[in-house]
């Protein structure tokens, strides 16, 4: 959680660089909020040393860079382990992300992208060598995202 609290500049700050960190600069979201250039910049950096902004990544589309295939696992590791898992499971060739659940006897959800079916099995076996179970696959034709609406301040022109 925060040092301090999130407030409504900050949330303005975590919808812009949601919807697009590339091409906003801190002078724009400044413009939006009614704040100044180098107090944007000030909050960017205090939200990301306190670990609300985890980083910046490139939203990437798969099956047009060659990937078609994004296969959903869902696994069941012991309970006291399963947060210890992850980093090895995000090691694993195809791995791009996974979920700690908290309910449900599935309680990781992996996701892995590939060619073809022969680039995903790999995945689920390597998973059963470490000891979970894989109860189910799910094949997954598209996946989009958009910023959290709750950042959303309304302050944008």
């Amino acid at each position: 959680m925060a040092d301090e609290e999130i407030d409504d500049v900050d949330r303005a700050i975590l919808y812009a660089l949601q919807a697009d960190a590339r091409n906003t600069s801190s002078g724009d979201i400044a413009e939006r909020t009614g704040t100044s250039d180098s107090t944007v910049r000030k909050r960017i950096q205090r939200l990301e040393s306190e670990g609300v902004i985890k980083g910046y990544s490139a939203s990437v589309d798969y099956q047009r860079s060659g990937y078609p295939l994004r296969m959903l696992l869902y696994c069941t590791a012991s309970i006291p382990e399963r947060g210890d898992l992850i980093p090895d499971i995000l090691d694993i060739d195809g791995v791009i992300s996974v979920q700690e659940l908290v309910t449900g006897e599935q309680n990781l959800l992996v996701t892995a992208v590939g060619e073809s079916d022969d680039d995903i099995t790999p995945v689920a076996q390597e998973l059963l060598d470490m000891g979970l179970t894989v109860a189910d696959e799910v094949l997954v034709r598209s996946h989009e995202t958009t910023p959290f609406g709750k950042f959303d301040t309304g302050d944008r022109p």
